[in-house]
């Protein structure tokens, strides 16, 4: 066998280990070993990429690989779980930004030996356009996770957008109708220039309730920026992992609009969006919030046959979930049923939730979705809401002015009592009030999470 044919056999063989990985998520059950599976994937795509003389030099290898294993270490180590949503979208956009740059250079060296071909030209100038637009997008949603960025874009923001999209159709167009070098790498420049913009025009105008929804279709778009660069380079197998990667994330993307009852389209192209502030809160409250000490819930959750767990952002703020498992435990130790029901886009990054809990070991067979707790709140005895707001607002079925109006959410109104944890009255990311803070069968239990879920806990083993 030769060399190119077994670089080829090595290069399938990791793309069959991505596929059967990615099936293998799929499940909880089967989760570890597609996890595994798919390292494997990457470990043999290393390899054989290694053992193909079309590289550049090991020791550049070596000092990437250095470079980056002591940022990832980092990463690791300094970043909060709070901090995961922005990390992701970092990721993101670096991936574009790796595919656009390893396009372009791949391009420039065709150029210089004159290896130009169509198909090549279209592919870069896809890849390019696509990688910046996702990094400048990434960029942006990383700043809107962090609150660091209030700018919502500009009235005519719309028009700009349009605007970005016919040019590059238009240069897009003159990639197939001008066959020329020259031409060539000038619309590639304009290409990265406007997908910059295109990002930055796009997310900017996305208010942070959408960003589980962003996130997704930003890793779909890496995927394909990378499967594109697979084009540019000749390569099966980036070509079948970035097409992995942007189907997956289109799923996603689609699961996240369907939990939010909305479509992509919706999303991206919405009005500018900006977070709310609480300083109208007290009065539609109107003194009618009940508040509630541990002791309070701790005698509400002893008389509780079964009890429903609600996460939110708060919750990962707090880093409260090891305090949640012991809640858990010292509840099952007095014969009580506990579940975990899980929105879709609770957190702000899909599956936050269920990672969180994972890490404190809770078992994933009490992680239920959202139409399935639905369907139980009305027996359910105790729900408790741990820094959740705009998942459990009512205001998605009663107001259709609401911006969250048609959102289907976890209907914990409908259980018999409904314990709410969080800080303050502060609204969610969709900026409006909660009715069910005030309800006649819901109490609020101020203060920080991780203390709040230790005090009951204490009060129910003291008790």
């Amino acid at each position: 066998m030769s060399r190119a044919d077994a670089i080829a056999v090595g290069y399938l063989i990791a793309a069959v280990l991505f596929i059967v990985g990615l099936k293998g998520l799929g499940r909880p059950s089967t989760a570890r070993r597609g996890n595994l599976r798919g390292a494997a994937g990457m470990m043999v795509a290393v390899v054989v990429t290694l053992a193909d003389q079309a590289i550049v030099s090991y020791w550049v290898l070596g000092a990437g690989l250095a470079v980056g294993t002591a940022v990832g270490v980092l990463l690791a180590v300094k970043v909060q779980m709070t901090a995961m949503p922005e990390l992701v979208a970092l990721f993101n956009g670096f991936g574009g930004a790796a595919s656009a740059l390893v396009a372009t250079a791949s391009f420039v060296e065709d150029i210089d030996h004159g290896g130009i071909t169509d198909r090549t030209a279209v592919a870069a100038t896809a890849t390019v356009f696509i990688g910046a637009l996702t990094f400048t997008g990434s960029v942006i949603a990383f700043l809107k996770l962090r609150e660091s960025l209030a700018w919502s874009g500009f009235s005519g923001i719309g028009i700009f957008n349009a605007a970005i999209g016919l040019v590059g159709a238009f240069l897009a167009g003159i990639v197939i109708a001008e066959p020329s070098e020259d031409m060539w790498l000038r619309v590639l420049i304009a290409m990265g220039v406007l997908g910059a913009l295109a990002g930055v025009g796009l997310v900017v105008r996305i208010g942070g309730a959408d960003m589980p929804v962003v996130i997704a279709l930003l890793n779909s778009l890496s995927g394909l920026a990378a499967s594109a660069a697979g084009f540019v380079l000749d390569n099966t197998l980036l070509i079948v992992a970035g097409s992995l990667v942007g189907a997956s994330g289109l799923i996603l993307t689609q699961i996240m609009c369907v939990a939010m009852n909305r479509s992509a389209f919706d999303v991206v192209f919405s009005k500018p969006t900006t977070t709310a502030t609480d300083s109208t809160q007290g009065s539609f409250y109107g003194g009618r919030v009940k508040s509630a000490t541990p002791e309070d819930v701790g005698m509400l959750l002893e008389t509780a046959s079964r009890v429903v767990i609600v996460p939110g952002y708060g919750l990962a703020v707090a880093q409260a979930q090891h305090a949640v498992r012991q809640l858990t435990n010292a509840l099952e130790a007095l014969d009580i049923e506990v579940v975990f029901a899980i929105h879709p886009v609770a957190g702000r990054m899909p599956g936050q939730m269920n990672v969180l809990l994972a890490e404190a070991e809770i078992d994933y067979d009490k992680l239920i979705e959202m139409d399935a707790a639905n369907s139980t709140f009305a027996q359910t005895d105790v729900a408790i809401v741990l820094g959740a707001n705009d998942i459990v607002n009512p205001l998605a079925r009663t107001d259709p002015d609401c911006p969250i109006a048609g959102m289907p959410i976890l209907n914990v109104d409908e259980a018999r009592t409904v314990v709410v944890i969080k800080r303050s009255l502060s609204p969610g990311f969709a900026g409006i009030e909660n009715p069910l803070f005030a309800a006649d069968n819901a109490v609020m239990l101020f203060g920080d999470g991780k203390q709040a879920v230790a005090d009951i806990t204490k009060a129910l083993t003291d008790g």
